[in-house]
């Protein structure tokens, strides 16, 4: 058999040679970028004002919502996190690295500066919302049956109930005369909440004093300023930096032995009084449910704005006890849920 090495080949062989190599060069980058582009999954942005570890209860029912819509992360869809720890003021910068990154989906949950600064960001990209406030009011949406653009959500209206809260805190302390207010004077719908709480003070004939915080270095002065206040009581509105802070707040009621009402149950778990407002599992649920059902490929127009109507009151009557008060029989057997 005769030999021909690499340096005797003919122009011929060694341009045989050549388009050969070619050819194998050609057919594994063909394959590398169609598995690329096989393997390739849809992309969430997720635009969060708190930390993963506050949020992890909102975010489990978020992921929830994905399943029921047939998306599991790492499976199916990746999510492109941008957390902004408690500090509100980052949200406009997240929201803009998620408008520039190459993601299906932008989902804003945990109120309304999110998904205010979600709208603001100017992206083309649809976004999910989940809020307690009105998103017609605060300018989110055009109406909720036809949100209108690339924007729709889900809105369990926690803010339209801050007056239930002071009611409820008023039936607590029957014979008190003030009831103290805590409001985030940084928040969109502080102030629309505060009107309906003026109107349900003077329908209750009681006196409304109105407190501000918009820090957790302002709570502890907030409870310091009820001591000596006879039978008075606090009433938080309805505030995503009020709900993702409700262990400081529960132990600062219990430590200044304050009657406290808030928006959400985490607050009498934690060891305060009672809370009442939306279902926020829910609300996140859905949330989770609407950005896969986009994933899928409808159109947020197509997909009218969701109100989560069931509202729960959770009470804690070791707090009450605590306190040196007792719910009465009506409000314990109207509580979704009593902690013992």
């Amino acid at each position: 058999m005769r030999y021909t090495s690499p340096r005797s080949a003919t122009p011929h062989g060694r341009g045989r040679r050549r388009d050969f190599l070619l050819l194998m060069a050609g057919a594994a980058t063909w394959t590398t970028s169609s598995y690329a582009q096989i393997r390739s999954l849809p992309v969430i942005g997720y635009l969060c004002a708190e930390s993963p570890e506050l949020f992890a209860s909102r975010l489990k029912a978020f992921h929830e919502g994905l399943g029921e819509a047939g998306f599991v992360e790492g499976r199916n869809v990746t999510i492109d996190y941008q957390w902004a720890n408690g500090q509100y003021a980052r949200l406009p910068g997240l929201a803009a690295e998620l408008a520039s990154r190459n993601v299906d989906v932008v989902v804003a949950p945990g109120g309304a500066p999110v998904a205010l600064a979600a709208k603001a960001a100017g992206t083309a990209k649809t976004i999910v919302f989940e809020m307690g406030g009105d998103p017609v009011q605060l300018g989110v949406v055009d109406s909720l049956s036809r949100p209108g653009g690339n924007i729709t959500g889900v809105s369990s209206l926690s803010v339209d109930v801050s007056p239930k809260r002071l009611e409820l805190m008023h039936e607590f302390l029957p014979t008190g005369s003030k009831i103290a207010v805590v409001a985030n004077p940084t928040s969109p719908t502080a102030n629309s909440q505060l009107k309906k709480l003026r109107s349900a003070a003077e329908t209750l004939g009681i006196h409304l004093q109105i407190l501000n915080a918009s820090k957790e270095d302002e709570f502890e002065s907030v409870f310091a300023s009820m001591i000596g206040e006879p039978a008075g009581g606090l009433v938080f509105t309805s505030d995503p930096y009020f709900a993702f802070r409700s262990r400081r707040l529960a132990d600062l009621a219990m430590k200044f032995r304050v009657p406290a009402i808030t928006q959400t149950r985490d607050f009498p778990l934690a060891g305060g009084l009672m809370s009442y407002g939306g279902d926020f599992m829910q609300s996140h649920r859905r949330a989770g449910v609407y950005a896969g059902r986009i994933l899928l490929g409808e159109k947020p127009s197509d997909l009218p704005v969701q109100l989560v109507t069931k509202l729960e009151l959770v009470i804690n009557l070791k707090a009450a006890k605590f306190l040196g008060y007792e719910f009465s029989p009506s409000v314990v057997s109207g509580a979704d849920e009593v902690i013992e």
